[in-house]
This record gives C-alpha cells, sequence and structure tokens, in this order.
C-alpha cells in the first residue's frame, strides 16, 4: 500500500486555483452569455409546419390528397402500389416564374412500399409524375401558410 502524507495533499492544494478566482470565472462567463454585447438580431419567424401530402402510385395513375394547400414545407407520404420500383418526381409547371424552378424526386420505392418526398413549394402549379410510368397529376399551391412561431414543439 501506498501512503499518502500531509506534504502530498499540501503540494495538490497549491497547484488549484483559489475558490474567488473561479468565481470570478463563472461570473465572467455568465455576464458574457447573456448578451453583454449588446447586439442586435434579427428575430426571423419560423417557417410554416411541415403538412403531410399523401400520394399512392398505381398503374394508371399518381392519386394525391390534398390537390391543394398553401406555400411553405410539404411531406409527401407515397405509395407505390405497382409490381415494379418508382420514384417520384416533383416540377413546376410555370416558365418563367417569379424564381428558379423545383424540381425534387424521392429515392426509389419498392413495390408495396412506402417512401417520402421533401419539398419547400412556393405558390403556383406543380406537377408530380413517375418517370416511365402512369400520367402525372397537378397540385396547385396557394398563399404562403401562416407561421409555426407561436406554436408549441415545434421543432
Amino acid at each position: 500500500m501506498m501512503r499518502v502524507g500531509a506534504g502530498t495533499f499540501r503540494r495538490v492544494r497549491r497547484n488549484m486555483p483559489s475558490r474567488t478566482a473561479v468565481a470570478g470565472i463563472a461570473a465572467a462567463c455568465v455576464l458574457a452569455g447573456c448578451g453583454g454585447g449588446g447586439e442586435d438580431y434579427a428575430n426571423k419567424p419560423r417557417p410554416a409546419t411541415p403538412i403531410n401530402v399523401t400520394a399512392a402510385i398505381s398503374t394508371k395513375k399518381i392519386s394525391i390528397s390534398p390537390k391543394q394547400f398553401g406555400a411553405g414545407p410539404v411531406v409527401f407520404i407515397v405509395s407505390n402500389q405497382t409490381a415494379q420500383d418508382a420514384k417520384l418526381r416533383l416540377e413546376t409547371q410555370e416558365l418563367g416564374g417569379k424564381g428558379p424552378g423545383l424540381k425534387e424526386a424521392s429515392d426509389a420505392i419498392a413495390p408495396g412500399g412506402t417512401g417520402t418526398l421533401k419539398a419547400d413549394v412556393r405558390q403556383g402549379t406543380y406537377e408530380l409524375s413517375v418517370p416511365g410510368g402512369p400520367s402525372p397529376a397537378t397540385v396547385k399551391v396557394g398563399g404562403p401558410r401562416p407561421s409555426a412561431q407561436d406554436e408549441l414543439l415545434q421543432p
């Protein structure tokens, strides 16, 4: 067994900062973290809460519900009811719009499986299609949905 004498404790104690020094450092950290700089920042509102839109791919058509909704974040929940893999594609249908067009695609969805496609859509008309699949479906997007700024339990 190793004995620790009183001299060892004194050596360790001498290398430790005093309680007043620790309290001063903690106070400085608290003041610096509480906006001590006085800088303003833009408190931009949150985007709208994402909505879920369901889509079903069959051999004859693509069904969507709802077909009209407001602009903002959207999650398409897609069911592939065909016998082969399918990728759902979302594209703007407008030429010369206010901004660049949108072109998003889901990952390959297995036959009988489900997948998702996430997009942040603005006002306009969109086309949902499957390359080499059934005829495309049209979605109309209206004005922006309200902000989720004052809603609880939002990410």
